[in-house]
């Protein structure tokens, strides 16, 4: 896979996720609130690098970019590797970060709440990642396909041009 395919892939999970948890944020109350989670983890951060804490508009900002940074870097990998693992790679990413998402906010002193409200949160958070890992896949599958065929449409195209030179 081309690292713009996977790059591309890892955006767009992230984005999925990130839509899917606002929608599901505005019509559940038992919604993941990981935005809550990302908040407390910049403070957390910042607070061990003895650095001041900013507002909660700051520190917002700072979570959604960190967020952004760090899924797509994190859903890239499903493109990375061969092709016929792409999917599984993808799923497999996805529940791991779901997974990681309701059982380590307590041991890392962040409060478990916003993904372990209920079981119906927990399943919700875990469903979030899963099909932000499927999107991962299918975009980076799309793209590298959509690159390959123009390759394909390049190097025919040069063909053509070298026997149109030869036949003249």
């Amino acid at each position: 896979m081309k690292v713009a395919a996977a790059v591309a892939g890892g955006l767009a999970g992230t984005l999925t996720v990130a839509s899917l948890h606002e929608a599901l944020r505005r019509v559940t109350p038992n919604a993941p609130r990981m935005d809550i989670l990302d908040m407390e983890l910049v403070k957390k951060g910042l607070k061990s690098l003895n650095r001041k804490v900013p507002s909660a508009n700051n520190l917002q900002r700072w979570a959604v970019g960190g967020e952004l940074v760090s899924d797509t870097a994190y859903y890239s990998l499903a493109g990375v590797g061969a092709r016929n693992g792409l999917w599984a790679r993808g799923a497999l990413l996805g529940l791991v970060a779901g997974v990681s998402a309701v059982i380590l906010p307590k041991p890392l002193g962040l409060p478990s709440t916003p993904s372990n409200k209920t079981f119906g949160t927990q399943l919700m958070t875990i469903g979030l990642y899963l099909i932000g890992g499927l999107v991962a896949a299918a975009v980076t599958q799309l793209v590298d396909d959509a690159q390959s065929s123009e390759e394909n449409n390049e190097e025919s195209y040069q063909v053509l041009i070298s026997q149109s030179a030869l036949t003249y």
